[in-house]
């Protein structure tokens, strides 16, 4: 059995709204959220888990629409349900605070139920606390924020006629324009990130998934206000040579976050959890242990 297939093996489903909700759950300790980026899965987060399993309680869900989850056609896939599905598996997990790791897709989550915990909403003012929130690469200042090509067409008008073109080939290109030139995704990455799309014909739902630029332009005064008015200890842990969200959003970062603490990875970039999981987790877990 391959590595992947062994992640959705050890993983459980949640039922949400009448959807099938896949996520990883292990370990021990103060509890951990893990909120994975676009297009792929939880399984970004599998070489730190290991280490991260000896210390924490973690919860790893893959959002809707996306990796082993259900992959509805005609859904309206916004940030917000995606946090109230988040809220809900955590609380069914019996799990009153916890702490956030985050990477793009993921970190619009992250802001949205940081938004609630700011202002007491939803499950927030009934008693769900975050701990502290640790983000990673991804478009935290949509001005900031550099998408690729690909990403611009598919959220247009004509998205919907591009998915069925989409190809590993294109995804190779374009993971090998995000990674660091040093750290370039491996064939066996590739082909994992892959399937993790495709499974349950996820190509025809990219369309959709991809509206989360145009949300966090609309919704920038609720998403950037949380992240400067957090009363929880932040960091963002930033790949210096991401194109997308790499130096120039730390710099914005730095900008706007009061007291902001900026972890900048030179050589790396989109995907720090992937290409240099060790020193993301030796930085992760310094935050936790000395800050959180």
């Amino acid at each position: 059995m391959d590595r992947l297939a062994q992640w959705r093996q050890a993983g459980k489903t949640f039922n949400w709204s009448g959807r099938r909700i896949f996520y990883r759950e292990g370990g021990r300790g103060e509890a951990l959220l893990l909120l994975h980026g676009f297009p792929t899965a939880s399984w970004d987060w599998h070489k730190v888990w290991p280490a991260l399993e000896e210390r924490f309680h973690l919860i790893a869900p893959d959002f809707l629409g996306f990796g082993f989850s259900d992959k509805p056609r005609k859904y309206d896939y916004t940030i917000a349900r995606q946090a109230d599905m988040v809220e809900e598996l955590i609380s069914c997990a019996g799990i009153r605070d916890f702490h956030i790791l985050a990477h793009d897709y993921g970190d619009t989550v992250a802001q949205e139920l940081l938004a609630r915990h700011n202002k007491k909403e939803k499950g927030f003012g009934a008693g769900l606390s975050i701990r502290s929130l640790c983000l990673l690469n991804g478009g935290l200042f949509p001005e900031a924020h550099s998408p690729r090509l690909i990403q611009h067409l598919m959220a247009s008008p004509v998205g919907r006629l591009l998915t069925p073109f989409l190809s590993k080939r294109a995804l190779t290109r374009n993971f090998n324009a995000i990674f660091g030139p040093n750290t370039p995704p491996t064939e066996q990455e590739v082909n994992e990130f892959w399937e993790l799309i495709t499974c349950n014909r996820g190509k025809g739902v990219m369309h959709r998934l991809i509206r989360y630029m145009t949300e966090r332009r609309l919704n920038r005064e609720r998403w950037v206000g949380a992240l400067q008015q957090a009363d929880i200890p932040l960091r963002l842990i930033d790949g210096a040579k991401d194109p997308i969200s790499g130096r120039h959003m730390a710099a914005r970062y730095r900008e706007l976050v009061p007291d902001p603490d900026v972890i900048l990875l030179d050589d790396i970039g989109h995907y720090p959890q992937t290409e240099a999981s060790e020193i993301t987790l030796h930085y992760f877990l310094d935050f936790v242990e000395n800050r959180a």
